[in-house]
């Protein structure tokens, strides 16, 4: 069965986005300096300057065979113009039909059922994994036991407000089994197994 990673980068106090996220500001104010080890998502840009670590967490998360996400994640990113990497395909949970500018996007289908929404990501990743984009859609699913692994690409920097990625999961423990901790250039990949 294909592994459900979440693969997020976040401040140094838990920010995933900064203040005023939403469409045409993705990140939120100054929210893009969490993507900054990557060349704010130009890879090929940023590949004389990315170690190691850097590279196998890169070539990971474009080995992924599918992506799952809330509407808060993939429509203020204008909706990955339809493509998020390699042609993938797209699941986005939402109560809600896709906005018209989202609607005809052949790689993504929108799924009120989180479950069905799992599901229907992994068998379509087959033996590869799926990428899980968004705070809301992975809180989602490390309640309802659907998250396998989390990769955190911990960047050194205190946003000091914004989008936490874990700020509503409750009281209950989530107990984490430490995979891997990687120095990179300016920043952390830390690799986590959920455990059930």
């Amino acid at each position: 069965m294909s592994t459900t990673v979440l693969y997020m980068s976040m401040s140094v106090d838990g920010f995933i986005a900064g203040p005023n996220a939403g469409p045409g500001n993705g990140l939120g104010d100054g929210g893009e300096r969490l993507h900054d080890w990557i060349g704010q998502g130009d890879i090929e840009a940023a590949a004389p300057r990315l170690d190691d670590a850097d590279r196998s967490v890169i070539d990971d998360f474009m080995s992924t065979g599918a992506v799952i996400a809330g509407r808060g994640t993939f429509e203020p990113a204008g909706g990955w113009q339809g493509d998020h990497h390699d042609g993938v395909p797209i699941f986005i949970v939402s109560r809600h039909e896709p906005p018209a500018e989202f609607a005809g996007y052949p790689n993504v289908t929108y799924l009120s059922d989180l479950t069905d929404a799992v599901r229907r990501a992994r068998d379509a990743a087959g033996d590869k994994g799926v990428l899980v984009h968004g705070a809301w859609i992975a809180q989602r699913m490390l309640r309802a036991g659907l998250l396998d692994e989390i990769q955190l690409h911990l960047v050194p920097v205190l946003l000091g407000e914004g989008r936490r990625l874990f700020e509503h999961l409750g009281a209950d423990h989530i107990e984490l089994e430490p995979i891997a901790v990687q120095p990179g250039h300016e920043v952390a990949h830390l690799r986590y197994r959920v455990r059930r």
